[in-house]
Order: C-alpha cells, then structure tokens, then sequence
C-alpha cells in the first residue's frame, strides 16, 4: 500500500526535470541517453569501460508516476563495484496500461542488450531490477520469457506477484485496483502465473515493512524455490516503502550490500 506521504513524494519527484532530481544526489555519474521507441532510458557507464556487468533498472511509482531520474545513489555505487547502469521511462497509466508497460519494459531490455557493448556493458551479463511497481513489472517480464538471456533478476518490494490471491486477500487497496482494474487481465499480469516448474533466472527478492510486503514475497519466494531457481529473500521490515529504494547504495547499507553480494555472485 503506498501511503499519503509516499504518494505525494513520487508525485513531486515525478514533477521534477531529470537535472534538478540529479542535483539532490551530486556524487551521480552523468548518463548519456537515448529514445528505445517508447520513450528514453539512461545509460551509466565509466568512460573507457569494456565488457562490464549491467544492472537494468525499472522505476517505480504505482505505475502512473516517476521517471528514469529517480535512481538515487545507485549509479555511483554500482559503477564504483564494477557494474555498468541503465535506467529506464515507461509509459504511465491511464495513458498505457499496465500490459503495455510490460511492452515497454522488454523493448528498452532488447535494446539494451543490442547496444550496451558500444557503451562498456556486456549483453551477455546483464541483471534486471526494480523498485514497487518497477518490482512487479520485471517480476512480469522476467518470469514470463521477455527478457532474453537476462542473468538475474533483483525485485524491491511489490505486493502485485500474484493479483488473483491480493484480491482474495482483501489486498487490492486503490492504487492496485486503479493499476489492475480489468479482473479477467489479473491472472495474465501475475509473475506468479509464470512460475510454472521452470527454472527460472537466480532472484533477490526484497520486502519493505510496509503491508503485506512481506507475506507475499516469501509465498512467491517459495513458488521459485521449487522450481530449482536459486533464491535469496531478504526481510527488510526495517525500511520503510520509500527508504527501502532511496537508500539502496548508501555507505554502510545493509541492503545494498547484500544486493552487491547477490550481483557479484550472479553476474560479475
């Protein structure tokens, strides 16, 4: 559930032009970006960098708010550990649904993928990640085929991996039933639907003490782990919905360190 304080932080940030969000985090890296179709993604890469891990980022905010700027520390920490880094724009309900964000997601990951060695990344090392609504739609993605050849996933904090059950449960709170309004779509926009015996890609499944967090990410957990996938669950109930993305890469971070062990381990 994102609560009225969080709600209205993403809107601001949303608002903000990617150069005055970038001044709130001075140690960033410049990027350098380009249009994948959709819309733009940045590309974070040492100069002179040459087959590099890559870490392909999915913001979020209830998918109808945020931008590509909204990466915080993590491009200075992951380049500073050896990675390159890629953040991307989707487009935003009510103008693109939640299906067509998906579609979004793959084609900036395709394009990534075709292009990151001319910027220092190697195609064949690349890990997905993303924060809440980002969270579900690599969750969605990547369990269901749409990223070739990714490594690994990393998934921050979602409630959405299985919409059919949340409803059950009495978990689908507005900004889930405005994301999700359709409930013949609920099965088809499900990680969880896709977790089907197949092994799939090792995944770092991170969880906020926000509601309901922390139930559905073990359940989901479970569901990968017997299918043979390789999976680390990290109970984060120390954080909040909003520090547990913005603190992501901060000096002396317990999270983030064990999401650099996790790369490291998965792909550098």
């Amino acid at each position: 559930m994102i609560d009225r304080r969080s709600f209205v932080l993403a809107s601001l940030a949303a608002l903000l032009p990617a150069r005055a969000s970038a001044s709130w985090w001075p140690s960033r890296p410049e990027p350098r970006t380009f249009d994948y179709g959709p819309a733009k993604l940045d590309i974070y890469a040492p100069d002179g960098a040459e087959g590099l891990p890559v870490v392909f980022f999915v913001h979020g905010g209830a998918w109808r708010l945020g931008n590509r700027s909204q990466v915080h520390a993590k491009p200075g920490f992951l380049l500073d550990n050896g990675f390159c880094f890629v953040s991307i724009d989707y487009r935003m309900l009510p103008g693109a649904d939640v299906a067509t964000q998906a579609g979004d997601v793959a084609k900036a990951y395709a394009y990534v993928r075709a292009n990151i060695a001319s910027h220092g990344g190697d195609p064949s090392r690349m890990a997905a990640m993303g924060h809440s609504a980002g969270c579900h739609l690599v969750a969605l993605t990547g369990m269901r085929g749409d990223l070739a050849g990714v490594a690994a996933l990393v998934l921050d904090d979602t409630r959405a991996y299985d919409l059919e059950a949340l409803a059950k449960s009495g978990g689908m709170v507005r900004a889930y039933a405005r994301a999700f309004p359709d409930r013949a779509q609920w099965h088809a926009l499900s990680p969880a639907s896709y977790v089907d015996g197949r092994k799939h890609p090792p995944t770092f499944i991170a969880y906020s003490g926000a509601s309901g967090r922390g139930a559905v990410s073990t359940e989901f957990a479970g569901r990968l782990r017997a299918t043979g996938t390789k999976v680390t669950l990290i109970d984060g109930r120390g954080y909040t919905y909003i520090s547990i993305d913005r603190r992501l890469g901060k000096d002396g971070d317990a999270l983030s360190e064990a999401v650099l062990g996790f790369l490291k381990a998965a792909i550098a």
